[in-house]
């Protein structure tokens, strides 16, 4: 879905003439399918005609990142799209209006043209990132109405084996695009395409990048004959890693609209903060935040403030770094932060507390250092995932140098260190908080709850989670006077009580 040019990729020179004839007849053969397959969709000149496409549609994403639990189910947020694509220029702009179980309801727009992203929504405008000029580069390329020209136009086209996809005979023709594999899946009695799938790395998500090589695939149905005799499917599921990311259904659809002249307009200012910031991975965020220094929570004991809390404790032995959230560079950032507080002084375990993905992300770079990692019992299958996850295009430390795991699984009370920073870690074992870890300091009476629960405009927004925390301390006779969590600073404990207080009375 790209709106840059396509680039060109040699394919090897062949040292042996007959391997040459049969390259050559491969992608001749690839080359067919996929003529006889435009022909199928309406007629090669009337689809190399589309030069716009404007749609509304309904759909619905599976909160992958969020959810309780990994394997679903998923919590499910409501999307309601309005799409314009300007295939001719590479523009492309979506409405969208997304609502889930609890509000606030969100609306805004994306907007890429030119390679500069903006975002807008009920809460402001801002400039995007490469994270959203990935996502109309795929669009625009490798969307209904582009994939099989994209694949004409690749230089390494070629058939790869048939299979069977949904019951049904499928040729294969496979090209890189973009430096990434791609494959389509043409039905052998239709020649339309059924599926589109890619392989590509997404080093600008805060979610998708912890998981380095990700296969998305996209299945095509409801095919619709739409005006001048072009056939269009309405409905795309899309998977990701081989998990049902999201689905759209087109509800109205215009091939070849004049569009608003204004319709991808981004203003300068939106265009010099993408320049100065669009291009930042998810490694290459700063530590911390600006403006807040870290917090001396108990001696020897200190808080990084950041859009996901660190702690770092000094025991009688060794540093603890409680969480691994973002990216191996965050923790590489962590752990350098632990080495100059603490010159000389090893890094003797790392904590992670949750499954959410962007709060293990950073657990590869304790793989690739040795260091030990202490994780809850249910959590060590996502923990290996993220582990074996393959990165050819952005590799990281364990990457370049892969190592077995040193995973300490917890499953019941564990205690790590001694004297007045000794730890203990309980499982939560709440109903929507199953996969997490408390982590109490008895000595300083302070609970870590792990991401269980935030405060939204001075309020609990989930007090389900306070609730399930409240009643975890109790099982387990633990005395609270203050709690941290990932999202939250210091706040004394009876604050939780007055929470619970006013969810149980229905009041603010």
């Amino acid at each position: 879905m790209r709106c840059a040019t396509i680039a060109i990729h040699f394919a090897a020179v062949c040292l042996i003439a007959g391997a040459t004839v049969h390259a050559v007849g491969i992608s001749k053969q690839a080359g067919d399918l996929l003529h006889e397959a435009l022909r199928q969709q309406g007629g090669e000149e009337k689809i190399r005609g589309i030069h716009s496409v404007h749609f509304n549609a309904l759909g619905h994403r599976d909160w992958l990142e969020e959810s309780e639990r990994p394997e679903g189910p998923y919590i499910v947020e409501y999307d309601q799209i309005s799409e314009s694509r300007d295939v001719e220029h590479g523009r492309w702009k979506q409405g969208w209006e997304f609502r889930w179980a609890l509000p606030p309801e969100f609306q805004g727009s994306t907007i890429v043209a030119d390679g500069v992203a903006l975002r807008t929504s009920n809460v402001g405008a801002r400039p995007g990132s490469q994270q959203q000029v990935q996502q109309a580069e795929e669009t625009l390329e490798l969307g209904p109405e582009r994939i099989l020209l994209t694949a004409l136009a690749a230089s390494d086209v070629h058939l790869e084996p048939d299979t069977v996809l949904q019951s049904v005979p499928h040729h294969v023709v496979a090209f890189t695009w973009k430096n990434s594999p791609v494959r389509v899946f043409l039905n052998a009695d239709t020649s339309l395409p059924t599926a589109v799938e890619w392989t590509r790395a997404y080093p600008y998500d805060t979610f998708w990048s912890v998981w380095g090589d990700v296969t998305t695939r996209v299945y095509y149905s409801m095919w619709w004959l739409c005006p001048n005799g072009i056939h269009y499917p309405l409905q795309w599921d899309v998977f990701r890693n081989n998990l049902p990311d999201r689905v759209l259904t087109i509800t109205e659809i215009k091939l070849n609209p004049e569009l608003p002249s204004d319709e991808f307009a981004i203003p300068a200012d939106a265009r010099e903060g993408f320049a100065k910031n669009g291009s930042q991975t998810v490694d290459q965020q700063p530590f911390g935040l600006s403006g807040e220094p870290p917090q001396e929570v108990a001696e020897n004991v200190f808080l990084i403030p950041g859009r996901w809390n660190i702690i770092l404790i000094k025991q009688r032995d060794g540093v603890v770094v409680l969480e691994a959230p973002a990216a191996s560079a965050y923790s590489a950032q962590a752990i350098s932060e632990a080495e100059r507080r603490w010159p000389g002084v090893p890094i003797k375990a790392a904590i992670t507390t949750s499954d959410a993905w962007p709060h293990l992300a950073g657990v590869r770079e304790y793989v690739a250092r040795g260091i030990p990692i202490y994780a809850l019992d249910q959590n060590v299958p996502i923990l290996r995932r993220v582990v074996a996850a393959p990165r050819t295009f952005f590799p990281d430390r364990l990457a370049k140098s892969p190592r077995e795991p040193d995973f300490r699984v917890v499953s019941g009370k564990t205690v790590l260190g001694d004297g007045d920073n000794r730890i203990e870690m309980y499982p939560l074992r709440g109903e929507t908080t199953e996969r997490q870890l408390m982590v109490y300091f008895p000595q300083h009476k302070l609970l870590y709850a792990s991401a269980a629960f935030e405060k939204d405009d001075g309020q609990y927004f989930y007090p389900q989670t306070v609730w399930e925390v409240i009643h975890a301390v109790e099982r387990e006779h633990l005395q609270v006077n203050s709690f941290i969590t990932m999202h939250m600073l210091a706040t004394a404990w009876s604050d939780l009580d007055k929470a619970m207080a006013q969810a149980e009375a229905g009041t603010k």
